[in-house]
């Protein structure tokens, strides 16, 4: 089974107004600990097959990722898989009473597993056991960061 970890936060916004926020991957360096600027692909966008960059940033060190959209479905789910196949990264947006339940999802995929042992040999599953320690710690920072900044632009 692939590691897999989900935080889920009620923001008291529309589930299509949080989808917006979250899938202009722009914004990501908005509410994320990690990542520091996104961009997409020229002619690209929030659509399933798009693509983009991220910067990401910890004291330790500075990297980029390439990511595809793999979920994109306004107002309900927009996902992304790091490499293409090897993270999963998704937030489904439901109707609740006060506004909208945001669930995000990280999911270890087996690509992900096959780069890892390839990339880090016999440290792959230690490497793995600091990335998901990491993507722990940072889910409940992000949500909280998109929860203070979706409800400080209600008009």
């Amino acid at each position: 089974m692939n590691p897999q970890l989900h935080e889920s936060l009620v923001i008291a916004r529309s589930p299509d107004e949080l989808y917006d926020m979250v899938s202009d991957v722009t914004r990501m360096g908005e509410w994320s600990p990690i990542c520091r600027a996104c961009w997409w692909d020229e002619g690209d966008g929030p659509w399933v097959g798009a693509w983009f960059t991220g910067r990401n940033e910890t004291p330790e060190r500075t990297w980029e990722t390439r990511s595809q959209v793999v979920a994109a479905d306004r107002g309900r789910e927009f996902a992304f898989a790091v490499g293409g196949s090897r993270t999963r990264w998704g937030y489904v947006f439901t109707p609740v009473e006060g506004g909208t339940e945001v669930v995000e999802s990280w999911e270890f995929l087996p690509d992900g597993e096959a780069f890892f042992l390839e990339r880090f040999g016999d440290d792959a599953a230690a490497q793995l056991a600091a990335r998901m320690e990491a993507a722990r710690q940072s889910m409940p920072e992000t949500l909280a960061a998109l929860k203070r900044i979706a409800e400080a632009s209600v008009d």
